[in-house]
């Protein structure tokens, strides 16, 4: 039996896998399922008219991309499945129940989670969403048809399952919607360009990147003066209100990753900053008193550029773990 450690990590792996217009395979050892798993590909998207529902079975463990209609029969017990939904940044997720023949008395279940959770860790982090951990959970044998229409608050979602009796499952159909402002967010690939507006609301906000990057900012507006400053044990912008932080880690949640960077004021130009973590966050927090903006392109980091040292770089960060 694999440790949960290797299964999590196999996760990890999977997401890493799914690259905008390819078609990925990833065979993953150790774990339940033999089969590779089929990442859906801008092709497919583009030869689904408006009118056609995609469908297809879902796997134990599985990572959907797409809308469409999704079955999920067990053929011998299953004690440890999940199913990952991603989005587009600016895309809410929206998971209905269809149909559920699952034994809730006999120790089966089917949640649906308002986030990811790898390693224990959860995105967006328990400090940044705008649910308390308890209500992000929304679990079929307890809520029943009083809620069978689950949305999520980012472009990401999951379900996880434990079925004991072959033949029994599950069918959900799955739905986008347009969030006019994006705010926690998964990016799907190594590289792009995001604007993040947060309007005059005390929130805060992450964008992850589960790769080791080069991060540039080009513009930042957050009400007042100009600067830059490298956090420090004894200095940063804790007292400033709105900030940007730039974090680093190998973990998937926001709040226990390593501080590197506080962006404090407003600017126009270009910051850089190589990050070799396996994951990357910027975060903004906002006091709502302000309109706050950020605009910043990023792409994967190679081990050339991390032997180059550029003099618009801040301070480079994690590169023994590329």
């Amino acid at each position: 039996m694999p440790s949960a450690f290797q299964f999590q990590y196999h996760l990890v792996l999977i997401f890493l896998a799914a690259s905008k217009g390819e078609t990925r395979y990833l065979e993953v050892k150790d774990a339940n399922e033999d089969e590779p798993f089929l990442l859906l590909s801008e092709d497919l998207k583009r030869e689904l008219s408006a009118g056609q529902i995609y469908r297809r079975s879902l796997r134990c463990i599985d990572m959907l991309s797409i809308e469409g209609q999704f079955t999920f029969t067990a053929d011998q017990p299953q004690l440890n499945c999940a199913t990952f939904f991603i989005g587009e940044p600016e895309e809410l997720i929206t998971i209905d129940y269809s149909f559920v023949n699952i034994d809730c008395q006999g120790g089966d279940f089917l949640k649906v989670f308002d986030g990811w959770i790898l390693k224990g860790e959860k995105f967006p982090s328990s400090l940044d969403h705008p649910l308390p951990a308890s209500q992000r959970y929304v679990d079929f044998c307890e809520s029943g048809n009083i809620q069978r229409s689950i949305r999520s608050s980012q472009n990401v979602a999951m379900i996880f399952f434990r079925i004991h009796q072959p033949g029994n499952g599950f069918t959900i159909t799955v739905k986008k919607n347009t969030n006019l402002f994006p705010c926690n967010v998964i990016s799907q690939t190594p590289s792009g360009r995001f604007t993040m507006v947060i309007p005059h609301q005390h929130r805060n906000c992450s964008f992850s990147i589960i790769y080791p990057v080069v991060i540039k900012i080009s513009d930042l507006i957050l009400g007042h003066l100009n600067g830059l400053f490298l956090k420090r044990p004894s200095a940063g912008c804790a007292g400033v209100g709105d900030f940007v932080e730039l974090l680093g880690g190998t973990g998937l949640d926001p709040s226990k990753m390593f501080p590197l960077a506080d962006l404090c004021h407003s600017f126009h130009g270009s910051a850089q900053m190589k990050i070799g973590c396996d994951n990357t966050v910027l975060r903004m927090v906002s006091s709502g008193k302000h309109i706050n903006r950020v605009t910043f392109e990023y792409h994967q980091l190679d081990l050339q550029e991390a032997e180059s040292r550029k003099e618009n770089s801040i301070e480079e960060f994690c590169f023994p773990s590329i």
